[in-house]
């Protein structure tokens, strides 16, 4: 019993390998960090820019806020930072904010959960939204 499963994890492998070398994968040395791969994926990652009173006055401090994606992470966001305005961000703060409960009528219901995310810019820098 021990020899045929043997051979069938042998013979599984040998498959395993036979296929990789048909498709020409090339194996790296993923460490499990996200980054953005293709051009394009910066505008996944930023929704949108929030314009309010409150992100109008954190302007004077070099601080601007987003919409994100709500699966990216700040390393993820600075880079699309750097692709979409040329500027590398100093810090990034990110906030998940929840949706409010709504009623239309009897209906109730929820608004979506979404991500914000607070970038700050070196002294001296910024850009026009």
């Amino acid at each position: 019993m021990k020899e045929l499963y043997e051979q069938t994890t042998n013979k599984n492998k040998q498959q395993r390998i036979t296929t990789d070398e048909n498709k020409k994968v090339i194996k790296s040395n993923d460490t499990g960090k996200k980054t953005l791969k293709k051009f394009g994926d910066a505008y996944r990652v930023l929704r949108k820019p929030l314009i309010t009173e409150k992100v109008t006055n954190l302007g004077v401090q070099n601080k601007y806020c987003f919409e994100v994606a709500k699966d990216v992470n700040k390393i993820q966001i600075a880079e699309a930072i750097n692709e979409v305005y040329r500027i590398k961000p100093t810090s990034v703060n990110t906030v998940k904010v929840s949706g409010k409960n709504v009623r239309h009528g009897k209906t109730k219901g929820k608004q979506k959960d979404w991500k914000k995310a607070i970038v700050t810019l070196p002294a001296g820098s910024q850009f026009n939204i």
